[in-house]
Order: C-alpha cells, then sequence, then structure tokens
C-alpha cells in the first residue's frame, strides 16, 4: 500500500488516551478569592478612632489616627494582588459612626484597644510589615499619653 489514509488503531487509542489530559490542560480554574488582609481590622480601627476623636473634640488625636488610617490603606492596596481584566472602581471610604454618646475615656480606651492590637500583630506580620504595625502601636500609645 503505497499511501496509507486512514489512521492505525494505534493512533487512534492515543488520541483518546490523550484527549482527556489536553481538555484538562486548556481549562483552568478561577484562582480562589484572596484572603482578607490582616490590617484590615487595624484599619476600620484607625477610621473609627478618628471619628470618635473628632465626636469629643481631639483634633490633633483625629488628625493622627487619620494619618494611621491612611498609611494603613496605603500598605493593603499595595498587597492586595491585582486581578487581570478587572476593572476597580473607586470605592468610597466608609465613613465610621460614632457613639451615642462620645466621651473621652472611650477614645481612650479604644486608643488602649487599638495600641494592643497592633503590637500583637506587630510580631506575626512579616518584616516589611513590622515597622508599620509597630509605628501604629506606638502611635497609640503616645496618643493615649497625651490625653490622660
Amino acid at each position: 500500500m503505497i499511501g496509507r489514509t486512514a489512521p492505525s488503531r494505534r493512533a487512534i487509542l492515543a488520541a483518546v488516551a490523550i484527549a482527556p489530559l489536553a481538555a484538562a490542560a486548556c481549562t483552568t480554574t478561577p484562582p480562589p478569592a484572596p484572603a482578607p488582609d490582616e490590617l484590615e481590622e487595624m484599619l476600620r480601627a484607625a477610621r473609627a478612632d478618628a471619628a470618635l476623636a473628632t465626636a469629643v473634640g481631639a483634633q490633633e488625636t483625629a488628625a493622627a489616627r487619620t494619618e494611621h488610617a491612611q498609611r494603613l490603606k496605603a500598605e493593603v492596596d499595595r498587597a492586595t494582588p491585582k486581578v487581570p481584566g478587572e476593572t476597580t472602581s473607586a470605592q468610597p471610604e466608609p465613613t465610621p459612626t460614632t457613639p451615642a454618646n462620645p466621651t473621652r475615656e472611650a477614645l481612650v480606651t479604644a486608643l488602649q484597644t487599638a495600641q494592643k492590637q497592633a503590637a500583637d500583630l506587630a510580631i506575626k506580620v512579616p518584616t516589611h510589615r513590622a515597622g508599620l504595625v509597630a509605628s501604629v502601636s506606638a502611635g497609640c500609645a503616645s496618643l493615649v499619653e497625651a490625653l490622660v
């Protein structure tokens, strides 16, 4: 036979055996959703503390906690993986609600809680984040001293 036009039985069996592997290689599963950033909780606390400080008239404390929130947000944004093809719409920053009867004592308690939260987290985060987290902890401690 000069030119064989029909595939051999061996070629057909090989094609059938390889087909599922080729199909699996062509389909990809979407990446899992990223875990929430460990700094998100500190970010929410900084925003809430700034609102509380504004409500009790502690403007310098409000400015310092707003600065903390901005720095934490910048780090969270930097570390958040960008999904190709996904458009990011500018979402407005959430405005935290202040308690019904804001007091200086409530602000001191909130700052002490934030200081402890940051101190506990500073030893757990990667070294490139530890400086930021420790600075927030130290800043909260100094704000407490200034208010007391």
